[in-house]
């Protein structure tokens, strides 16, 4: 009786100590094969905003970290149903990157995991936009380098104005394997692959 009741103690401290997945409840980006074609043609230019946000939710098994970037900059070209040209793109200073935890931050820096001295830049040019089903839906595609590795991705997004501008919504995981980061964190505390990428993106006319 003691035996069951030791083992039963140990798998519910089990269960308690092994937290959600945060990538289980978004949907994964998707490769895209072939060559993605951008629209030709012209529109009008916008900037992103300083109240534009990206962030990031990573984790292991015992817990989740919140983080993201506070300095990027990019652009976008359109006439409101059309992206057009190949400068639609966001690009991140790496060395911007910050987390939840200051310990983390510094080691999300190093060669384990962003490696920001030899990879200062991560961007996302963003080729192609077309309306997916349910009001204000789109499906985003384009070309997304980290840690020096670029592949083609798709995503789920939602776009809509924000008073007289465009801005755009996004959640969804890639895989931190697929861009070659290996790490894999402590023997009993491993870190997941997934990580939820956060996109909230305001814009304003470009000067």
């Amino acid at each position: 009786m003691k035996i069951k009741s030791i083992l039963l103690i140990t798998f519910t401290m089990l269960l308690v100590s092994c937290a959600e997945n945060p990538a289980d409840n978004v949907v994964a980006a998707r490769d895209v094969e072939g060559t993605i074609e951008a629209n030709t043609g012209s529109g009008k230019v916008y900037s992103f905003t300083p109240e534009s946000k990206i962030g990031f939710v990573a984790s292991k098994v015992t817990r989740s970290h919140n983080g993201g970037f506070t300095a990027f900059t990019g652009q976008f070209e359109t006439d409101g149903t059309k992206l057009f040209g190949t400068e639609n793109k966001i690009v991140i200073d790496m060395a911007s990157t910050w987390a939840d935890d200051v310990k983390l931050t510094g080691h999300l820096k190093s060669p384990d995991f962003f490696d920001v001295a030899t990879y200062p830049t991560s961007t996302f040019e963003l080729l192609r936009a077309e309306k997916a089903e349910g009001e204000n839906k789109y499906t985003l595609a384009g070309k997304f380098t980290l840690h020096g590795v670029t592949k083609q991705i798709s995503f789920p997004a939602e776009i809509y104005r924000d008073g007289n501008e465009p801005a755009l919504d996004a959640e969804f995981a890639i895989n931190r394997k697929d861009y070659g980061i290996e790490y894999p964190g402590k023997p009993d505390d491993l870190i997941r692959d997934e990580v939820v990428i956060k996109l909230a993106m305001r814009s304003k006319p470009a000067a």
